[in-house]
């Protein structure tokens, strides 16, 4: 059985209200309450109010234990859009979107269900992981083909060494004198 409550309309920017309803998808009812009460941002008083409404519609319809409700399910859908203008320099304007929001809100009984014991899935997971090792060849570690194959290329080609460049002043002067030795002789 389930529980649901819908705002629709909300003046909180959809970004920012799943933000806050992250952070009670899956929780125990009374738990979402105490988080969202210490939760310093406008949405959640939003989500809260919301919570609420729907732990009052769990009531009405005898869900049960109150305690025993967790939210199952939360969304936050885009609402309709409010566009508004911002004059800006030379006559420009900038849109304002004012967004707003459609957050539901359901909730449901929690289930308890037996619990199986563990030691035997664990006792599986040991045995499977023995298997698939005893499969596997053990060989032993190469050094990474990287590392290796750059050595060889350092090895096998020398570099040759490179000629100093001349700055663009110095060619000028190096001309000079060289032209001036040549009208000696």
């Amino acid at each position: 059985m389930e529980a649901k409550a819908v705002l629709r309309f909300v003046r909180v920017a959809p970004r920012k209200a799943r933000l806050v309803v992250d952070l009670i998808r899956g929780k125990n009812a009374a738990e979402a309450l105490t988080i969202l009460k210490f939760t310093p941002r406008h949405a959640a008083k939003v989500v809260e109010k919301v919570l609420k409404s729907a732990v009052a519609n769990a009531a009405q319809k005898e869900m049960g234990d109150v305690d025993a409700l967790w939210i199952s399910k939360v969304l936050v859908d885009g609402g309709p859009v409010m566009k508004r203008m911002q004059p800006r320099a030379m006559g420009r304007a900038n849109i304002i979107r004012k967004r707003t929001s459609h957050i539901t809100l359901i909730l449901s009984v929690a289930e308890i269900a037996p619990k199986k014991p563990k030691a035997p899935k664990a006792e599986a997971v040991v045995e499977k992981e023995a298997a698939t090792e005893s499969k596997k060849p053990k060989t032993a570690r190469k050094p990474s083909a990287r590392s290796g194959a750059s050595a060889e290329k350092k090895e096998s080609k020398p570099r040759k060494p490179k000629a100093p460049k001349a700055e663009a002043g110095s060619k000028k002067k190096a001309e000079a004198p060289s032209s001036a030795a040549e009208k000696e002789q």
